[in-house]
């Protein structure tokens, strides 16, 4: 691995921290201190209640399997024992996990071959520290940033993760080479590798696949050259086996004993309310051309090039990553089809993009070529991506302050006027949950199904979903009208009696979220 040059560091991590500070200067600057999406006021409420009574839970005394990142709400919940600001603490935490981000797309680059020799060597350290720059600066990954969710932090430990096992793999290469595998610090590394990709699945679940890829790939890469040290990689994989079971395991019993399912609520809710029947080339599409959506699409033909050429060397531990990104982008395709907030459960890969998108574009170019097209393209694609990247990342801005004013009109206005106009002990049946959640201090039944699972089989059937709500005994509901199909029908069932009227909402061609009074309300 070529060596890492301090300065390097040093500028990716303040672009990073600059990137995410000036998202959020600017939506305080227009009087905006929140977040983009009402499930980052769900963590904060785990984490509060977390802090508060030791309980992962939605409603204090009611633990719950509600949340998809029981990882994240433990980081947010040392904020509230430090007594710290929960916004502050937040998007901290979001800077430095995209700093890391950042960081490490930085190493994972100048672990990738460099093809040529001399000069190009030196374009090698040049090219990885471009792509170090541009993860720090992508619009997406700074607004996940400071979108208060779990998806920078999953970011960084998936690339954690490779980068560790891409340390394994580079020690088997080694001059030692399969001796060294009979070290202790290979025993440490396997049970590294298992606690790492445990945290990751903790993070967010669908760390189960990478997780699984880099255990599997402890056996197979590079193919074992005796049946020792084929015995002795598959030893170093049932250690991370069990080093990740251990970190697994109290959560698996925690969602068996509350909600009777292995994952969270959210993660078999979001299926069901949001399959579409669509063809498979669509869905991909879905879940893919948000990613894209910046000055990366200008990298896309490298990640073909970057493919040919791994394929040709056969370097499968420099594959494996694309096979991850492969696998998420088939998940989602598959279960769960949506590019809503700017397609921010595929924001993940994106750094996968650029990494390979940069290597593959930087060995194509050819600066010095005497062909002077070649020579005047290669030159200007770095600076066309750079010039695309900071154009992005203001237009990133102002997306993130309109996603702010949005819940901040919506969610949080309807919160506060559930707190000031219903009765202390009243039901309230909401969609969505987050901030009359963390704002207000009612019974609620959640008609997504984080904390009211037995809701989930009946959430596309209204006049189910009606019943369901008057038999436990909700007073008020709270939704927005034209959300789906189901909330139509539910808008004609029950008399309303507040919506928030935020024009914004209303001029992009949507209804505000409305409060109804059912009928065994006071």
């Amino acid at each position: 691995m070529k060596r890492l040059r301090p300065f390097a560091s040093v500028l990716i991590i303040a672009a990073a921290l600059f990137g995410v500070a000036g998202y959020v200067l600017w939506a305080n600057n227009k009087g905006l201190a929140g977040f983009p999406l009402d499930d980052a006021w769900i963590h904060q409420t785990y984490a509060r209640n977390l802090a508060e009574t030791g309980q992962l839970a939605f409603l204090p005394g009611q633990p719950s399997a509600g949340s998809t990142s029981p990882a994240w709400s433990f980081l947010l919940s040392i904020g509230y024992l430090l007594g710290l600001d929960y916004r502050v603490w937040t998007y901290l935490l979001g800077a430095l996990s995209l700093a890391a981000t950042a960081w490490l797309t930085y190493r994972l680059f100048l672990r990738l071959p460099a093809l040529q020799q001399g000069s190009r060597q030196a374009s090698h350290s040049a090219a990885a520290l471009l792509a170090g720059l541009f993860c720090a600066v992508e619009w997406h990954l700074v607004w996940a940033a400071a979108s208060g969710m779990e998806t920078i932090f999953f970011t960084a430990l998936s690339l954690a993760l490779v980068e560790y096992f891409s340390s394994q793999i580079a020690m088997r290469q080694s001059p030692e080479g399969p001796a060294s595998l009979l070290k202790e610090q290979a025993v440490v590394s396997a049970v590294g590798i298992g606690l790492l990709g445990g945290a990751l699945a903790l993070t967010r679940p669908e760390g189960l696949a990478l997780a699984s890829l880099v255990i599997l790939g402890l056996v197979a890469l590079p193919r074992p050259t005796s049946r020792s040290e084929l015995i002795s990689r598959l030893v170093a994989a049932c250690l991370s086996l069990l080093a990740f079971g251990v970190v697994l395991a109290p959560y698996i019993a925690f969602n068996l004993d509350s909600s009777g399912t292995i994952f969270p609520n959210t993660f078999y809710a979001k299926q069901h309310e949001y399959m579409r029947d669509l063809p498979l080339v669509v869905r991909f599409w879905r879940v893919f051309s948000p990613t894209v959506v910046g000055a990366q699409i200008l990298l896309v033909p490298g990640i073909g090039y970057a493919v040919y050429l791994l394929l040709r060397r056969r370097d499968w531990p420099a594959m494996l990553p694309l096979l991850w990104w492969l696998a998420l982008l088939s998940v989602y395709a598959l279960r769960l089809p949506e590019d809503y907030q700017h397609g921010r459960y595929l924001m993940p890969t994106i750094p996968w993009i650029i990494l390979y998108g940069s290597w593959g574009t930087a060995v194509a170019l050819r600066p010095r070529s005497p062909n002077l097209v070649v020579r005047v393209l290669s030159r200007g694609m770095p600076v066309a991506a750079a010039l695309l990247a900071v154009l992005f990342w203001g237009r990133g801005a102002l997306a993130y302050s309109d996603d702010v004013a949005f819940i901040e009109g919506e969610m949080v206005a309807m919160a506060r006027w559930v707190e000031e106009n219903t009765p202390p002990d009243t039901v309230i049946a909401v969609h969505d949950i987050g901030a009359v959640g963390y704002l207000t201090d009612r019974p609620l039944l959640d008609l997504a199904g984080l904390i009211t699972p037995e809701v989930i089989p009946i959430m596309t059937d209204a006049g189910e979903l009606a019943d369901w709500m008057r038999d436990n005994g909700a007073g008020y509901a709270v939704f927005f009208p034209d959300f789906s199909p189901t909330y139509e029908q539910l808008d004609t069932m029950f008399p309303q009696v507040h919506c928030t009227d935020y024009a914004w909402t209303r001029a992009a061609g949507h209804e505000n979220m409305c409060a109804y009074r059912l009928p065994s309300a006071p």
